[in-house]
């Protein structure tokens, strides 16, 4: 496992957050936008987006272009290069019923 695949773990599967992050990277894997936006598409609180946002951005998982409330956030190309570590990631770290 390399370093950005435990950073993957990290910020996707091993933390509080975790679901929230998720939820913004499939939504700006399928079209950037800005916190607004990702706001009313995912019905998360607006600052709770902002800081996850800034979480996923000092990770290097997202960038933006453009200043403060117009910027508009887009996956990364190192995320994108991992994106199917993600899913991995993701497929593993879900709960599953009892006996399965």
């Amino acid at each position: 496992m390399d370093d950005y695949e435990r950073l993957l773990w990290w910020l996707f599967a091993g933390s509080v957050g975790a679901r929230s992050r998720t939820m913004i990277v499939y939504a700006l894997k399928s079209q950037p936008s800005n916190a607004q936006q990702l706001t009313k598409r995912l019905g998360l609180d607006y600052t709770t987006v902002r800081h996850h946002l800034s979480v996923l951005e000092k990770n290097r998982m997202v960038v933006a272009e453009g200043e403060k409330y117009g910027k508009v956030y887009f996956i990364t190309d190192s995320m994108e290069a991992h994106w199917a570590s993600l899913e991995e990631i993701l497929k593993r770290s879900r709960p599953t019923k009892r006996g399965e």
